[in-house]
């Protein structure tokens, strides 16, 4: 049995990996700069430590991490979101005393990297879109003429926030420390996966397919995919890179059947909500076992599936509302769905505060945006 916090209690990904771990016999911490948060009500939660903003001062950050590891004990730490960028940053100081699941911070923001991820598949000698770095103006001038063939995303950016989809017209102003990339627009079906890994051991992973998204960015209804060829893509990245942590990957299918890597989130996704065993996950988590996804059917979070769902699906959400397991729902643990309204109340203040929408809202104080 280990003491281990998870940090990113906010997000639906962190209280199932906690229900998981818990359930395998660990004691679960939760951490976040949010208050009101979904995991921090639940049974599979021991505790919850309140954390400053990940991206405020570094210093108060850390000292706030390193009391809460020491108040509990704590001997693993597993970030969620995108704190994981500076929590490595912590990390790569040197004097913290207990692990970090994720690799190094030079890795991380490599992956991350939306051009600097297409070299490290050209590495590998994975398929990728044609990728352009767009430092400045007259970086998108030479590429304007060709704007109705690419697609247009900021390297640092989440949720497909800000990305621009064969425009007619490209009107953005990237810089040295803010670029962006133009990639070939590939048509086909997009395949999620999300995966974790010890030291470039596989340990699990699933691939599923959104069906349903919060607007036009983070699903909310996904689909389990059988694909053969995701596994030894995935086998083969976590290898070569000697990954360890969780990482997850927006692939395309093309028509052929033949997969595109697109880009790199490593941090956990949608994917661990097709693990349901505790014992089986829990000794995969351990290092002891290859677990694989043991639900088949749709998922969703259903509290954003009745928000979203009725203006993007109208004739199909509400057979989905119906048929779907809801992820925020567990035997016996009940508290968290009706927490839901509460968490997005807390992140709705801030967008109202910070005039930004929902979805930025939901990462403004964990985010990382280059160095």
């Amino acid at each position: 049995m280990s003491r281990i916090l998870i940090t990113g209690a906010r997000a639906p990904a962190a209280l199932h990996l906690a229900r998981l771990l818990d359930g395998a016999g660990h004691v679960v911490v939760m951490a976040d700069s949010l208050r009101r948060t979904v995991s921090a009500v639940s049974r599979a939660c021991a505790a919850f430590v309140h954390l400053p903003a990940a991206n405020g001062d570094a210093a108060v950050y850390g000292a706030a991490v390193r009391k809460a590891i020491a108040a509990h004990q704590i001997d693993l730490v597993v970030p969620t979101c995108e704190e994981v960028f500076h929590l490595a940053a912590l990390w790569a100081q040197g004097d913290m005393q207990v692990p970090l699941y994720a690799p190094p911070f030079e890795v991380l923001r490599r992956v991350h990297h939306k051009y600097e991820f297409v070299g490290v598949m050209q590495e590998l000698g994975l398929a990728v879109p044609e990728t352009v770095l767009l430092n400045t103006p007259a970086d998108v001038d030479r590429v304007q003429l060709r704007s109705r063939e690419l697609v247009f995303k900021p390297v640092w950016s989440r949720f497909a926030t800000r990305v621009l989809i064969k425009p007619r017209r490209v009107q953005i102003a990237p810089t040295p420390a803010a670029p962006w990339v133009a990639q070939d627009f590939v048509a086909g079906e997009e395949i999620c996966v999300y995966a974790f890994a010890h030291a470039g051991r596989l340990a699990g992973w699933a691939a599923y397919r959104p069906v349903h998204r919060a607007g036009g960015g983070a699903g909310i209804g996904f689909m389990p995919d059988d694909d053969p060829a995701i596994g030894p893509f995935v086998e083969q990245f976590v290898a070569k890179t000697q990954w360890t942590g969780q990482v997850s990957f927006d692939l395309m299918r093309r028509a052929g059947g033949d997969l595109v890597a697109l880009e790199c989130n490593p941090r956990a996704t949608s994917g661990v909500h097709f693990f349901r065993d505790p014992a089986a996950f829990g000794a995969a988590f351990d290092g002891t076992g290859l677990v694989s996804p043991d639900v088949t059917g749709l998922q969703a979070v259903k509290a954003a599936l009745w928000f979203y769902g009725p203006w993007q699906h109208p004739l199909r959400v509400w057979s989905d509302l119906v048929g779907a397991q809801d992820v925020i729902a567990w035997p016996d643990d009940p508290r968290p769905a009706r927490r839901q309204i509460a968490a997005t109340w807390e992140v709705a203040r801030v967008a109202w505060r910070q005039r930004i929408g929902l979805a930025a809202a939901s990462t403004h104080d964990i985010e990382w945006n280059g160095p």
